[in-house]
Protein backbone atom coordinates (compact mmCIF):
# COMPACT_ATOMS: atom_id res chain seq x y z
CA UNK A 1 0.00 0.00 0.00
CA UNK A 2 2.97 2.06 0.85
CA UNK A 3 4.25 1.79 -2.84
CA UNK A 4 1.22 2.66 -4.05
CA UNK A 5 0.75 5.82 -2.06
CA UNK A 6 3.98 7.07 -3.73
CA UNK A 7 3.47 5.93 -7.13
CA UNK A 8 -0.13 7.91 -7.05
CA UNK A 9 2.13 10.87 -5.54
CA UNK A 10 4.21 11.00 -8.46
CA UNK A 11 1.17 11.01 -10.82
CA UNK A 12 0.91 7.42 -12.36
CA UNK A 13 -2.91 7.21 -11.77
CA UNK A 14 -3.47 10.22 -13.34
CA UNK A 15 -1.17 9.91 -15.97
CA UNK A 16 -1.75 9.91 -19.96
CA UNK A 17 1.62 9.00 -21.85
CA UNK A 18 2.26 7.51 -25.06
CA UNK A 19 3.46 3.94 -25.72
CA UNK A 20 6.40 4.87 -27.01
CA UNK A 21 6.26 2.43 -30.39
CA UNK A 22 7.84 5.38 -32.05
CA UNK A 23 9.36 8.57 -31.35
CA UNK A 24 8.34 11.22 -32.25
CA UNK A 25 4.97 9.74 -31.76
CA UNK A 26 2.77 9.80 -34.75
CA UNK A 27 0.36 12.68 -33.31
CA UNK A 28 3.89 14.43 -34.48
CA UNK A 29 3.93 13.58 -37.60
CA UNK A 30 3.58 16.48 -40.19
CA UNK A 31 2.50 16.58 -44.03
CA UNK A 32 5.80 17.49 -45.12
CA UNK A 33 6.70 13.89 -45.68
CA UNK A 34 5.45 12.86 -49.27
CA UNK A 35 6.11 9.99 -51.61
CA UNK A 36 8.86 11.74 -53.07
CA UNK A 37 10.74 11.21 -49.64
CA UNK A 38 9.57 7.87 -49.28
CA UNK A 39 10.79 6.84 -52.91
CA UNK A 40 14.37 8.56 -52.36
CA UNK A 41 14.39 6.91 -48.70
CA UNK A 42 13.39 3.44 -50.51
CA UNK A 43 16.46 3.85 -53.18
CA UNK A 44 18.52 4.85 -50.20
CA UNK A 45 18.75 1.23 -48.68
CA UNK A 46 22.03 -0.58 -49.06
CA UNK A 47 21.87 -3.51 -52.19
CA UNK A 48 21.62 -6.55 -50.51
CA UNK A 49 20.21 -5.60 -46.99
CA UNK A 50 17.38 -7.59 -45.15
CA UNK A 51 14.34 -5.51 -44.30
CA UNK A 52 11.08 -5.91 -42.80
CA UNK A 53 7.57 -5.20 -44.41
CA UNK A 54 4.46 -4.90 -42.72
CA UNK A 55 1.19 -5.77 -44.72
CA UNK A 56 -1.60 -4.23 -43.17
CA UNK A 57 -5.19 -5.16 -44.20
CA UNK A 58 -7.90 -3.31 -43.00
CA UNK A 59 -10.76 -5.15 -43.44
CA UNK A 60 -12.51 -7.02 -40.16
CA UNK A 61 -16.36 -9.45 -40.78
CA UNK A 62 -17.36 -7.20 -37.74
CA UNK A 63 -16.56 -4.62 -36.15
CA UNK A 64 -14.95 -5.18 -32.51
CA UNK A 65 -15.92 -2.25 -29.97
CA UNK A 66 -12.80 -2.29 -27.89
CA UNK A 67 -10.63 -1.77 -30.72
CA UNK A 68 -9.10 1.16 -31.41
CA UNK A 69 -7.32 0.46 -35.43
CA UNK A 70 -8.60 2.02 -38.20
CA UNK A 71 -10.50 -0.96 -39.13
CA UNK A 72 -14.20 -1.09 -40.90
CA UNK A 73 -16.34 -4.14 -41.84
CA UNK A 74 -17.45 -5.82 -44.93
CA UNK A 75 -19.79 -8.57 -45.53
CA UNK A 76 -18.49 -9.95 -48.73
CA UNK A 77 -15.10 -10.23 -50.69
CA UNK A 78 -15.41 -7.76 -53.06
CA UNK A 79 -13.41 -5.06 -51.10
CA UNK A 80 -11.39 -7.44 -50.34
CA UNK A 81 -10.23 -8.07 -53.92
CA UNK A 82 -9.84 -4.68 -55.14
CA UNK A 83 -7.95 -4.08 -52.18
CA UNK A 84 -5.49 -6.82 -52.71
CA UNK A 85 -5.05 -5.52 -56.81
CA UNK A 86 -4.21 -1.89 -54.70
CA UNK A 87 -1.76 -4.17 -52.56
CA UNK A 88 -0.10 -5.63 -55.72
CA UNK A 89 0.21 -2.85 -57.23
CA UNK A 90 1.81 -0.93 -54.55
CA UNK A 91 4.56 -3.66 -54.01
CA UNK A 92 5.29 -3.27 -57.61
CA UNK A 93 5.86 -0.12 -57.29
CA UNK A 94 8.34 -1.11 -53.88
CA UNK A 95 9.99 -3.87 -56.91
CA UNK A 96 10.82 -0.74 -58.92
CA UNK A 97 12.70 1.28 -56.89
CA UNK A 98 14.44 -1.58 -54.11
CA UNK A 99 18.07 -1.72 -54.41
CA UNK A 100 19.23 -5.40 -55.46
CA UNK A 101 19.20 -8.39 -53.47
CA UNK A 102 17.83 -7.18 -50.80
CA UNK A 103 15.55 -9.79 -48.73
CA UNK A 104 12.86 -10.06 -45.72
CA UNK A 105 14.06 -10.49 -42.26
CA UNK A 106 10.48 -10.33 -41.19
CA UNK A 107 6.96 -10.11 -42.97
CA UNK A 108 4.47 -9.54 -40.52
CA UNK A 109 0.65 -9.20 -41.84
CA UNK A 110 -1.72 -7.37 -39.87
CA UNK A 111 -5.06 -5.44 -39.54
CA UNK A 112 -7.81 -5.56 -39.36
CA UNK A 113 -8.14 -9.66 -40.22
CA UNK A 114 -5.56 -10.34 -42.62
CA UNK A 115 -7.38 -14.21 -42.54
CA UNK A 116 -10.49 -12.37 -44.18
CA UNK A 117 -8.56 -12.83 -47.33
CA UNK A 118 -9.91 -16.35 -49.06
CA UNK A 119 -6.74 -18.90 -49.10
CA UNK A 120 -6.12 -18.42 -53.26
CA UNK A 121 -5.86 -14.28 -51.58
CA UNK A 122 -3.36 -15.31 -49.27
CA UNK A 123 -1.82 -17.12 -51.91
CA UNK A 124 -1.50 -14.24 -54.57
CA UNK A 125 -0.37 -11.89 -52.15
CA UNK A 126 2.27 -13.97 -50.53
CA UNK A 127 3.56 -14.64 -53.96
CA UNK A 128 3.44 -10.90 -55.05
CA UNK A 129 5.88 -10.50 -52.39
CA UNK A 130 8.32 -13.47 -52.84
CA UNK A 131 8.59 -12.48 -56.67
CA UNK A 132 10.90 -9.78 -55.45
CA UNK A 133 11.46 -9.94 -51.90
CA UNK A 134 12.53 -13.36 -50.77
CA UNK A 135 12.55 -14.30 -47.10
CA UNK A 136 15.92 -14.46 -45.96
CA UNK A 137 17.87 -16.81 -43.73
CA UNK A 138 16.38 -17.01 -40.22
CA UNK A 139 13.61 -14.69 -41.95
CA UNK A 140 10.17 -15.09 -39.55
CA UNK A 141 6.56 -14.60 -41.53
CA UNK A 142 4.23 -14.31 -38.69
CA UNK A 143 0.54 -13.07 -39.22
CA UNK A 144 -2.17 -12.27 -37.06
CA UNK A 145 -5.46 -14.93 -36.41
CA UNK A 146 -8.69 -14.01 -35.57
CA UNK A 147 -10.21 -18.10 -34.83
CA UNK A 148 -13.29 -16.83 -35.74
CA UNK A 149 -11.87 -16.17 -39.75
CA UNK A 150 -10.02 -18.96 -40.38
CA UNK A 151 -10.50 -22.77 -41.80
CA UNK A 152 -8.37 -25.53 -43.04
CA UNK A 153 -7.92 -23.45 -46.41
CA UNK A 154 -6.04 -20.61 -44.85
CA UNK A 155 -4.12 -22.82 -42.86
CA UNK A 156 -2.73 -24.28 -45.66
CA UNK A 157 -2.21 -21.36 -47.46
CA UNK A 158 -0.41 -19.96 -45.23
CA UNK A 159 1.61 -22.81 -43.90
CA UNK A 160 2.45 -23.56 -47.39
CA UNK A 161 3.84 -19.40 -47.93
CA UNK A 162 5.64 -20.52 -45.17
CA UNK A 163 4.25 -18.77 -42.01
CA UNK A 164 6.16 -18.78 -38.36
CA UNK A 165 4.95 -17.57 -36.67
CA UNK A 166 0.54 -16.74 -35.57
CA UNK A 167 -0.48 -14.16 -33.55
CA UNK A 168 -3.99 -14.80 -32.13
CA UNK A 169 -5.78 -12.23 -30.12
CA UNK A 170 -7.54 -13.42 -27.48
CA UNK A 171 -8.43 -10.72 -25.21
CA UNK A 172 -10.42 -12.23 -22.26
CA UNK A 173 -11.97 -15.55 -21.97
CA UNK A 174 -15.28 -14.54 -20.02
CA UNK A 175 -18.31 -15.15 -21.77
CA UNK A 176 -19.88 -11.49 -20.25
CA UNK A 177 -16.80 -9.09 -21.03
CA UNK A 178 -16.60 -10.91 -24.54
CA UNK A 179 -19.92 -9.41 -24.92
CA UNK A 180 -19.39 -6.18 -23.59
CA UNK A 181 -16.39 -5.52 -25.67
CA UNK A 182 -18.19 -7.13 -29.08
CA UNK A 183 -15.66 -9.88 -28.88
CA UNK A 184 -17.35 -13.58 -28.68
CA UNK A 185 -14.66 -16.03 -29.35
CA UNK A 186 -15.10 -19.12 -27.14
CA UNK A 187 -11.78 -20.78 -25.95
CA UNK A 188 -12.81 -23.84 -27.68
CA UNK A 189 -11.80 -22.01 -30.98
CA UNK A 190 -9.05 -20.73 -29.91
CA UNK A 191 -8.02 -23.86 -28.84
CA UNK A 192 -8.82 -25.49 -32.59
CA UNK A 193 -7.13 -22.82 -34.27
CA UNK A 194 -4.52 -23.01 -32.19
CA UNK A 195 -4.49 -26.95 -32.57
CA UNK A 196 -4.30 -26.30 -36.36
CA UNK A 197 -1.83 -23.83 -36.33
CA UNK A 198 0.41 -26.64 -34.45
CA UNK A 199 -0.94 -29.58 -36.57
CA UNK A 200 0.94 -27.52 -39.78
CA UNK A 201 3.71 -27.44 -38.09
CA UNK A 202 3.78 -23.73 -37.21
CA UNK A 203 4.89 -24.28 -33.60
CA UNK A 204 5.64 -20.65 -32.65
CA UNK A 205 3.07 -18.53 -30.92
CA UNK A 206 2.14 -15.33 -30.42
CA UNK A 207 -1.19 -13.95 -27.83
CA UNK A 208 -2.83 -10.88 -26.96
CA UNK A 209 -4.76 -10.32 -23.49
CA UNK A 210 -6.32 -7.18 -22.28
CA UNK A 211 -6.10 -5.95 -18.77
CA UNK A 212 -8.59 -2.95 -17.67
CA UNK A 213 -11.61 -4.46 -19.41
CA UNK A 214 -14.85 -3.50 -18.08
CA UNK A 215 -16.50 -5.87 -14.99
CA UNK A 216 -12.99 -7.26 -14.80
CA UNK A 217 -11.71 -8.26 -11.91
CA UNK A 218 -8.62 -10.40 -10.56
CA UNK A 219 -10.56 -13.74 -10.64
CA UNK A 220 -11.54 -13.30 -13.92
CA UNK A 221 -8.25 -12.04 -15.32
CA UNK A 222 -6.71 -15.27 -13.39
CA UNK A 223 -8.95 -17.56 -15.07
CA UNK A 224 -8.13 -16.11 -18.12
CA UNK A 225 -4.66 -15.93 -18.10
CA UNK A 226 -4.95 -19.68 -16.76
CA UNK A 227 -7.01 -20.68 -20.33
CA UNK A 228 -4.37 -18.83 -21.96
CA UNK A 229 -1.39 -20.60 -20.12
CA UNK A 230 -3.38 -23.91 -21.46
CA UNK A 231 -2.46 -23.15 -24.90
CA UNK A 232 1.22 -22.74 -24.54
CA UNK A 233 1.90 -19.68 -26.04
CA UNK A 234 5.74 -18.86 -26.74
CA UNK A 235 4.69 -15.25 -26.15
CA UNK A 236 1.98 -12.90 -24.46
CA UNK A 237 1.45 -9.37 -24.68
CA UNK A 238 -0.61 -8.40 -21.65
CA UNK A 239 -2.14 -4.93 -23.35
CA UNK A 240 -3.45 -2.26 -21.29
CA UNK A 241 -7.63 -1.11 -22.34
CA UNK A 242 -7.02 1.98 -23.97
CA UNK A 243 -10.94 3.21 -23.95
CA UNK A 244 -10.31 6.47 -26.35
CA UNK A 245 -13.53 7.03 -27.55
CA UNK A 246 -13.18 10.61 -28.82
CA UNK A 247 -10.56 8.72 -31.15
CA UNK A 248 -12.17 5.69 -31.65
CA UNK A 249 -16.17 6.33 -31.79
CA UNK A 250 -16.99 2.33 -31.65
CA UNK A 251 -15.85 2.48 -27.75
CA UNK A 252 -18.93 4.65 -26.79
CA UNK A 253 -20.73 1.16 -26.99
CA UNK A 254 -18.74 0.15 -23.81
CA UNK A 255 -19.88 1.43 -20.47
CA UNK A 256 -17.66 3.56 -19.07
CA UNK A 257 -18.83 3.10 -15.61
CA UNK A 258 -17.91 -0.55 -15.88
CA UNK A 259 -13.99 0.23 -16.26
CA UNK A 260 -11.52 -0.01 -13.58
CA UNK A 261 -10.28 2.61 -12.02
CA UNK A 262 -6.24 2.87 -12.77
CA UNK A 263 -5.56 1.64 -9.17
CA UNK A 264 -7.32 -1.73 -9.96
CA UNK A 265 -5.75 -1.63 -13.53
CA UNK A 266 -2.00 -2.01 -11.66
CA UNK A 267 -3.94 -4.88 -9.84
CA UNK A 268 -5.15 -6.18 -12.79
CA UNK A 269 -1.87 -6.26 -14.17
CA UNK A 270 0.11 -7.49 -10.88
CA UNK A 271 -2.40 -10.83 -11.49
CA UNK A 272 -1.96 -11.77 -14.67
CA UNK A 273 1.87 -10.97 -14.30
CA UNK A 274 2.31 -13.24 -11.40
CA UNK A 275 1.03 -15.85 -13.31
CA UNK A 276 3.03 -15.62 -16.04
CA UNK A 277 6.09 -15.43 -14.16
CA UNK A 278 4.77 -18.28 -12.21
CA UNK A 279 4.84 -20.48 -15.42
CA UNK A 280 8.16 -19.74 -15.84
CA UNK A 281 7.84 -16.94 -18.66
CA UNK A 282 10.41 -14.49 -18.74
CA UNK A 283 9.33 -10.45 -18.47
CA UNK A 284 9.73 -8.54 -21.51
CA UNK A 285 10.05 -4.87 -21.32
CA UNK A 286 6.57 -3.10 -19.92
CA UNK A 287 4.08 -6.02 -21.01
CA UNK A 288 5.62 -8.53 -22.54
CA UNK A 289 6.34 -12.13 -21.27
CA UNK A 290 8.25 -14.80 -23.18
CA UNK A 291 9.35 -18.96 -22.55
CA UNK A 292 13.09 -19.04 -21.86
CA UNK A 293 15.27 -19.29 -25.20
CA UNK A 294 12.54 -17.56 -27.02
CA UNK A 295 13.87 -14.59 -29.16
CA UNK A 296 12.38 -11.77 -27.41
CA UNK A 297 13.98 -13.36 -24.26
CA UNK A 298 17.41 -13.78 -25.40
CA UNK A 299 17.19 -10.29 -27.20
CA UNK A 300 16.32 -9.22 -23.98
CA UNK A 301 19.38 -10.98 -22.02
CA UNK A 302 21.50 -10.15 -24.89
CA UNK A 303 20.66 -6.53 -24.80
CA UNK A 304 19.27 -6.29 -28.30
CA UNK A 305 15.60 -5.80 -27.73
CA UNK A 306 14.18 -3.51 -29.72
CA UNK A 307 10.45 -1.64 -30.02
CA UNK A 308 8.71 -0.97 -33.01
CA UNK A 309 5.02 -0.42 -34.25
CA UNK A 310 4.04 -3.97 -33.39
CA UNK A 311 5.30 -4.08 -30.27
CA UNK A 312 8.81 -5.63 -29.00
CA UNK A 313 11.35 -7.33 -31.73
CA UNK A 314 14.32 -9.04 -32.21
CA UNK A 315 14.41 -7.97 -35.81
CA UNK A 316 17.70 -6.17 -36.27
CA UNK A 317 16.45 -5.02 -39.77
CA UNK A 318 17.40 -0.66 -39.92
CA UNK A 319 14.34 -0.54 -42.05
CA UNK A 320 10.52 -1.68 -41.67
CA UNK A 321 8.31 -0.68 -44.73
CA UNK A 322 4.77 -0.95 -44.45
CA UNK A 323 2.40 -1.42 -47.32
CA UNK A 324 -1.58 -1.17 -47.38
CA UNK A 325 -3.34 2.27 -46.12
CA UNK A 326 -2.70 4.29 -42.85
CA UNK A 327 0.77 1.54 -42.65
CA UNK A 328 3.65 3.61 -40.95
CA UNK A 329 7.36 3.12 -42.83
CA UNK A 330 10.61 3.11 -40.71
CA UNK A 331 14.14 4.47 -42.34
CA UNK A 332 17.29 5.45 -40.81
CA UNK A 333 16.40 9.27 -42.20
CA UNK A 334 12.47 8.81 -40.73
CA UNK A 335 8.64 7.86 -40.76
CA UNK A 336 6.48 8.01 -43.64
CA UNK A 337 2.97 6.74 -43.15
CA UNK A 338 0.57 6.08 -45.88
CA UNK A 339 -2.94 7.48 -46.25
CA UNK A 340 -5.02 6.82 -43.64
CA UNK A 341 -8.43 6.48 -45.80
CA UNK A 342 -8.29 3.00 -48.04
CA UNK A 343 -9.66 5.62 -50.70
CA UNK A 344 -7.35 7.85 -50.91
CA UNK A 345 -4.77 5.13 -50.70
CA UNK A 346 -6.31 3.28 -53.53
CA UNK A 347 -5.88 6.47 -55.22
CA UNK A 348 -2.67 7.51 -55.27
CA UNK A 349 -1.61 3.63 -55.75
CA UNK A 350 -3.71 3.78 -59.49
CA UNK A 351 -1.75 7.16 -60.37
CA UNK A 352 1.58 5.10 -59.72
CA UNK A 353 2.46 6.57 -56.94
CA UNK A 354 3.70 5.92 -53.26
CA UNK A 355 0.32 7.63 -50.93
CA UNK A 356 2.48 8.86 -47.89
CA UNK A 357 0.59 11.22 -46.88
CA UNK A 358 2.93 12.22 -43.47
CA UNK A 359 5.28 11.84 -41.90
CA UNK A 360 8.64 12.93 -39.66
CA UNK A 361 12.60 13.60 -40.72
CA UNK A 362 14.76 12.78 -38.15
CA UNK A 363 16.67 15.35 -36.22
CA UNK A 364 19.80 14.54 -34.26
CA UNK A 365 18.44 15.11 -30.92
CA UNK A 366 15.14 12.73 -32.15
CA UNK A 367 17.80 9.95 -32.65
CA UNK A 368 19.28 10.43 -29.34
CA UNK A 369 16.21 11.18 -27.59
CA UNK A 370 14.63 8.46 -29.49
CA UNK A 371 17.61 5.85 -28.13
CA UNK A 372 16.79 6.74 -24.73
CA UNK A 373 13.23 6.24 -24.78
CA UNK A 374 13.52 3.00 -26.13
CA UNK A 375 16.27 1.60 -24.26
CA UNK A 376 14.06 2.65 -21.10
CA UNK A 377 10.87 0.51 -22.28
CA UNK A 378 13.61 -2.37 -23.38
CA UNK A 379 16.05 -2.68 -20.64
CA UNK A 380 14.43 -0.06 -17.97
CA UNK A 381 17.89 1.26 -18.10
CA UNK A 382 20.29 4.04 -19.90
CA UNK A 383 23.87 4.14 -20.52
CA UNK A 384 25.33 7.33 -21.06
CA UNK A 385 28.32 5.86 -22.90
CA UNK A 386 26.55 4.50 -25.63
CA UNK A 387 23.93 6.98 -25.75
CA UNK A 388 26.88 9.40 -25.97
CA UNK A 389 28.38 8.02 -28.79
CA UNK A 390 26.08 8.80 -31.26
CA UNK A 391 26.25 12.14 -33.91
CA UNK A 392 26.07 14.95 -32.04
CA UNK A 393 25.22 13.60 -28.68
CA UNK A 394 27.15 15.41 -25.99
CA UNK A 395 28.33 13.49 -22.73
CA UNK A 396 27.53 16.56 -20.17
CA UNK A 397 23.87 16.85 -21.72
CA UNK A 398 22.64 13.37 -21.70
CA UNK A 399 24.24 12.68 -18.28
CA UNK A 400 22.09 16.21 -17.54
CA UNK A 401 19.44 15.20 -18.86
CA UNK A 402 19.62 11.77 -16.74
CA UNK A 403 20.13 13.60 -13.59
CA UNK A 404 17.07 15.49 -14.11
CA UNK A 405 14.65 12.61 -14.64
CA UNK A 406 15.88 10.75 -11.56
CA UNK A 407 15.44 13.41 -9.23
CA UNK A 408 11.80 13.57 -10.85
CA UNK A 409 11.07 10.07 -9.41
CA UNK A 410 13.25 9.80 -5.91
CA UNK A 411 13.04 6.29 -4.55
CA UNK A 412 12.01 4.42 -8.01
CA UNK A 413 14.74 5.77 -10.38
CA UNK A 414 18.47 6.31 -9.90
CA UNK A 415 21.35 7.51 -11.35
CA UNK A 416 25.13 6.68 -11.02
CA UNK A 417 27.87 5.55 -12.56
CA UNK A 418 27.08 6.72 -15.79
CA UNK A 419 23.71 4.82 -15.77
CA UNK A 420 20.17 5.46 -15.95
CA UNK A 421 18.13 2.59 -14.24
CA UNK A 422 14.55 1.89 -13.31
CA UNK A 423 14.13 0.56 -10.24
CA UNK A 424 12.07 -2.65 -9.67
CA UNK A 425 9.70 -0.84 -7.94
CA UNK A 426 9.60 1.68 -10.52
CA UNK A 427 8.78 -0.13 -13.90
CA UNK A 428 5.27 1.00 -13.39
CA UNK A 429 6.53 4.24 -14.45
CA UNK A 430 8.15 3.68 -17.28
CA UNK A 431 6.14 5.06 -19.73
CA UNK A 432 5.86 8.39 -17.28
CA UNK A 433 9.64 7.81 -17.08
CA UNK A 434 10.83 7.52 -20.91
CA UNK A 435 7.46 10.43 -21.40
CA UNK A 436 10.56 13.16 -19.30
CA UNK A 437 12.91 12.41 -22.03
CA UNK A 438 10.46 13.88 -25.03
CA UNK A 439 10.73 16.92 -25.90
CA UNK A 440 7.60 16.99 -28.08
CA UNK A 441 4.26 18.64 -26.55
CA UNK A 442 2.05 15.96 -25.36
CA UNK A 443 -0.85 18.09 -25.21
CA UNK A 444 -1.25 17.86 -28.86
CA UNK A 445 -3.34 14.70 -28.61
CA UNK A 446 -4.66 12.44 -26.32
CA UNK A 447 -2.92 9.21 -25.01
CA UNK A 448 -3.72 6.06 -22.94
CA UNK A 449 -3.91 5.64 -18.87
CA UNK A 450 -0.24 5.11 -17.64
CA UNK A 451 -0.96 2.24 -16.19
Amino acid sequence: MEQQTQLARLGLFDAKVPRYTSYPTAPHFANDVRGGDFRQWIEAIPAGNAISLYVHVPFCRRLCWFCACRTQGTSTNSPLRAYLDTLKAELDLLARDLPAGVTLSRLHFGGGTPTLLPAAMLTELTEAIYSFLPLGPNAEFSVEIDPNEIDDGRLDALAAAGMTRASIGVQDFDPEIQKIIGREQSYEITEAAVNGLRALGVLSLNADILYGLPNQTDSRIADSVQKLLSLSPDRVALYGYAHVPWMAKRQSMIPSDALPTPQERLGLFETARELFVWDGYAEIGIDHFAVKGDGLETAQRSGRLKRNFQGYTDDTAEVLIGVGASSISRFPQGYAQNAPATSAHTQKIREGQYSTARGHRFSKVDVIRGRMIEALMCDFSVSVAEVAALPGASRSDVSRWCAEVAAQFPGFVRFADGRLDILPEGRPLTRMVARAFDAYDLSRAGHSSAV
